[in-house]
This record gives structure tokens, sequence and C-alpha cells, in this order.
């Protein structure tokens, strides 16, 4: 079962659960938790690297790149905020509140990160090492998929699947574009499309560019299926 780390300054804590929105309602609060999620997001992605690369020295480049990039995204990162229950100790505004931001998954995300950035503060690299070790090892384990008994691995992700299926039916490379950035800079968000020969087969939206490319080709490939059913009716 996953644990929150313990921390020794609490007024580390207490700023990673504080929303923007509880300083903006709370004349006594003067900080809220983005610079902390800023912090934790760069800290994530350099020790989820570092777990991978010696976990898996048998995966290329391309497949690591790929599996950091499904552990660290919004989706994932807000899953284990709900595990956490981190939504639940969120210090929130009103409004917000009322908006549902305590099950938001862009929230989620960003107070997951803003903890991270808080306990390397607090406790320092190794800590923070160790407790990432004890939440990624597992979830990395369950993401890939085994290839065969020589203990190869492969990791097949929406982007992947995509291609495949465009290279088989149209023997080309689906095309990502951005076609919409909105948000300040610590709040972006991105939406994406993607293209073969022209046609767009599905459109996504993330607070990462890779993120949103990802949801497109996964509602890209949720039409595929769709079609397959009417077909077959």
């Amino acid at each position: 079962m996953m644990k929150l780390p313990i921390f020794k300054n609490q007024t580390l804590w207490l700023c990673a659960l504080t929303h923007r929105s509880y300083v903006n309602e709370c004349s006594d609060v003067s900080e809220h938790n983005e610079r902390l999620e800023f912090l934790g997001d760069a800290i994530l992605s350099f020790l989820v690297g570092e777990l991978l690369y010696q976990t898996y020295p048998k995966m290329t480049e391309a497949q690591l790149t790929r599996l950091r990039a499904n552990l660290v995204d919004e989706t994932q990162l807000s899953k284990l905020a709900k595990e956490l229950k981190l939504g639940e100790l969120l210090r929130l505004g009103k409004g917000a509140i009322k908006d549902g931001a305590r099950n938001n998954t862009a929230i989620l995300c960003d107070v997951f990160e803003a903890m991270i950035g808080a306990y390397y503060l607090d406790a320092g690299i190794e800590a923070v090492k160790e407790y990432v070790e004890s939440i990624f090892t597992a979830v990395a384990a369950e993401i890939i998929l085994p290839e065969s008994e020589t203990e190869k691995v492969s990791l097949v992700d929406s982007k992947n699947r995509f291609q495949q299926w465009a290279l088989a039916n149209f023997t080309q490379n689906p095309e990502y574009v951005i076609i919409s950035e909105s948000g300040l800079d610590h709040a972006k968000e991105f939406i994406a499309i993607v293209k073969v020969k022209d046609k767009v087969y599905g459109k996504g939206k993330g607070k990462r560019k890779q993120e949103a490319t990802k949801a497109a080709a996964e509602d890209a490939l949720k039409q595929i299926e769709l079609r397959k059913i009417n077909e077959n009716r």
C-alpha cells in the first residue's frame, strides 16, 4: 500500500498542498504549490529515468523514453495522487472546490509533483529516490509487455500502435500537429491532432505537448475501433 512521505518541515508540506485558489481567498497565506510543482516535475523525470535505466538494461533509448513518458504523464500521476488521497488533503478555494478540483486530473498531477519537490527540499535526494523507487518500480512492471521467454521487453504505447496501423494501411507515418496552446506558463494546455495523408484521425489534449499527442493517438485508435464495430454490424 502506498504511503505519504513523512515531512520534518510542515510548512513545506502545507505549501505542497496549497492550490493557487486557496491563496487568492486567504489573505494570511502567500505561497502556493506551483514552484514546488516545477521542481518536482524535474526531479521525477530524472529519478524515474535513472530507475528505468538501472532496472531494464536491455531496453533501447526509445523504449526507455516511452516508458518514462507513460510513468510521469498527467494521467498516471493523477492516479497515484488519488491512491494517496492527496485530493482530500488539498487546500483549495471555495470556487475550486465547487468546480470539482479535488478530482481534477491536472490538479491532482500537479499536487503529486509538488509533493515530490517539497520532499526533496525537506529530506534530500536519497530519501526522494527511495520513495520514488518504492512507487514506480511496480507501476513500470505493470506497463511493460513481455515479448518472449528470452526476457526481451517491448513497450507498445498508443502512438506506436497507431503508427503500426498507419504504416500497414497507408505505408505512411502519422503526423502530429499542435493546433492550440493556452494558459499561463505554469499551467499550459495543449491540443493536438494526428493526421495520415492529410486526414485527421484523432484529437487530444494535455498539459505537455507529448501528453496531447499521446491523447490524440489514443483517440484515433478508439475511432478506428468504432468504425470496425459499425462496419461489422
